[in-house]
């Protein structure tokens, strides 16, 4: 892990204190009014933990040479399974309620997950209520911990290094807490948070990925306090077509540090964020209602912030039932140094056709409605002429967008175990129409539309088809019967 956390504390309250003075007091603004009803009050959740309080249950211990999985399946609802430092060659799914897996750290040592290069999945969680802390997972070829469909998660200090394509990756989850995670080396994401919503992702570091943390086709997230350095692109909010769930709204990404995300793109060709040009600081696709406010964004090569429609972003495939327009993206004051020193010639173009001269901090290309910049004087801009000052300063107001209450569990009915494995696990690598990481799924239909059986039997045991496709994980602790309905659903799916 690199040396970076003490300049992180050093400097981070500087660039706060800077972008307090350049915004001014803000007394006299109004406030952030964010469309979104986030909680049952009415007001901002400040709570810290999204599980309620319960009765303590048992506690499970494993010690290096017992399995973690022992635990899971010996455990009950409410239960702890306490993990001692040492080496655990594993995958661990927990299909349970109600259950916290946590790390003991004895004099620094952690628990550690060692995927051997071979392993695909570090950590899998299908149950509503976990928590999943104090963890070093390293050398899985998937995920270093992915949540499929389960509510009120909360992922905090672990370190993940080297883990595929995700490292945290909550699928289709409902209030959930990300922080406090150091996170690098990841093929696609570090902080990949999938068709989710009521999200809080709060300090943590991520460095040396493709995307360091991308809020993808889900709703009323705040990304805050992180700091987000060496990847190709810092921060993403966008939408990726072809996914079920069709927009990404109520986005509030403030106070974080987005410096040198100037790494070469590594992501799998022709993938979505294989697209990214490196020295991207914050990208925003085609989401809504997204601010960007009091960050620190410098050294980035292409540009500080770039928006954009999906008609000019590259490996995107049009959904007529997604809105490929970016609207309501609100920039308020933000400390902007040293980007765009060496740009893609699209955005020297731009700058060219409004006769600026410089390194641009701010690109938007494509169309958008509604939107509106503060203070813009401050940057070297292209595309935002005709924005109007937003009505607001800060978004003091907006704590978090976590339920005040945890969210229902998400019970799945026999008869739906198909399609929320589908949404849960399937969707985070295959769209319907273009290419996410695997193919799409309107091509898998094709291969296999009267062969429900056969792909059942793929999902299991899959064997790499093509040279320009990744290998597909084995999906091999699900049971047969829920292969079998995934299999038959994806079938079956029209968008």
């Amino acid at each position: 892990m690199k040396k970076t956390t003490v300049a992180l504390a050093l400097l981070v309250p500087a660039a706060f204190i800077a972008g307090s003075y350049l915004s001014g007091s803000g007394q006299s603004a109004p406030a952030y009014q964010p469309d979104v009803s986030y909680g049952a009050s009415g007001t901002a959740n400040q709570k810290k933990s999204v599980i309620n309080a319960t009765a303590p249950g048992a506690v499970h211990q494993v010690k290096p040479g017992q399995l973690i999985m022992d635990a899971v399946k010996a455990a009950n609802p409410g239960d702890m399974i306490q993990v001692w430092p040492g080496d655990y060659t594993e995958t661990v799914y927990i299909d349970k309620d109600n259950i916290r897996l946590s790390g003991v750290i004895i004099e620094g040592k952690r628990p550690r997950l060692f995927g051997d290069g071979h392993l695909n999945d570090a950590i899998l969680y299908s149950g509503n209520n976990i928590v999943v802390e104090n963890f070093l997972i390293t050398k899985y070829k998937g995920n270093g911990i992915m949540g499929q469909a389960g509510n009120n998660f909360e992922i905090r200090n672990n370190i993940i290094e080297d883990t595929g394509v995700y490292g945290i990756f909550p699928q289709l989850g409902d209030n959930g807490i990300v922080e406090h995670n150091v996170i690098s080396g990841i093929e696609d994401a570090a902080i990949y948070i999938g068709m989710s919503d009521h999200i809080h992702v709060a300090n943590n570091e991520v460095f040396d990925s493709v995307a360091g943390i991308e809020i993808e086709n889900s709703r009323h997230a705040v990304v805050e306090n992180n700091f987000v350095h060496n990847n190709t692109g810092g921060i993403l909010a966008f939408v990726t077509p072809g996914l079920p769930i069709k927009d990404t709204v109520d986005v509030i990404i403030r106070n974080n540090w987005v410096s040198n995300n100037n790494t070469k793109n590594f992501g799998a060709p022709g993938s979505t964020v294989a697209g990214i040009p490196a020295g991207t600081g914050i990208l925003i696709m085609a989401a809504d209602k997204v601010v960007v406010e009091d960050n620190l964004i410098i050294g980035n090569k292409t540009a500080g912030i770039i928006v954009t429609d999906h008609q000019n972003a590259p490996n995107t495939t049009l959904d007529p039932e997604s809105d490929p327009y970016p609207d309501e993206v609100m920039i308020l004051n933000n400390l902007m140094y040293n980007n765009g020193y060496d740009t893609i010639p699209e955005a020297k173009v731009l700058l060219a056709t409004e006769l600026k001269q410089g390194n641009p901090d701010i690109v938007r290309v494509g169309d958008t409605k509604n939107s509106c910049i503060n203070n813009p004087q401050q940057y070297i801009t292209v595309g935002v002429g005709s924005w109007p000052a937003c009505g607001f300063t800060n978004t003091d107001n907006v704590v978090s967008y976590l339920l005040d209450t945890p969210a229902a569990p998400r019970s799945v009915d026999p008869k739906d175990k198909g399609k929320y494995a589908y949404l849960g696990i399937c969707t985070g690598c295959h769209a319907y129409t273009g290419r996410l990481i695997g193919p799409p799924v309107q091509v898998i239909q094709s291969l296999y539309l009267d062969d429900p059986q056969g792909l059942a039997n793929y999902i299991a045991n899959p064997v790499k088809k093509r040279e320009d496709f990744p290998a597909m994980p084995k999906q091999d602790y699900l049971d047969e019967e829920t292969r079998l309905a995934v299999a038959e659903y994806m079938l079956s799916v029209t968008k």
